[in-house]
């Protein structure tokens, strides 16, 4: 049997759901439309009042990297001081926003 693919929309949901439960976090998830900037991260928020962007990828997945115009977006958040960071699993997320430490390695 064939292994599935984490879809990108099941990382966001966990995210989310997680980061719901998380004292002095608000995070919203931005749908792309005609208003919206192309390119711009899929959550947004504030933790503690520190704007943050983050963006989603799945994991494990070599051809889900950041398109030239993401990359553009995240530095411009980070140069106006927001927290900005790509996710591709719940931990990740919260090691962006300071809330877990980022887990060893025995590559690191």
């Amino acid at each position: 049997m064939k292994h599935q693919a984490v879809l990108e929309k099941a990382i966001v949901t966990r995210i989310i759901k997680t980061l719901k439960n998380k004292p002095h976090v608000v995070v919203r998830k931005r749908h792309g439309t005609a208003m919206g900037m192309a390119g711009d991260p899929d959550l947004y928020g504030t933790i503690n009042g520190r704007h943050f962007e983050i963006e989603v990828k799945r994991p494990n997945d070599s051809s889900s990297q950041l398109t030239e115009l993401q990359t553009q977006r995240l530095m411009e958040w980070k140069a106006a001081g927001a927290i900005t960071g790509v996710a591709r699993s719940v931990e990740e997320a919260l090691v962006i926003l300071g809330l877990a430490r980022p887990v060893e390695t025995e590559e690191s």
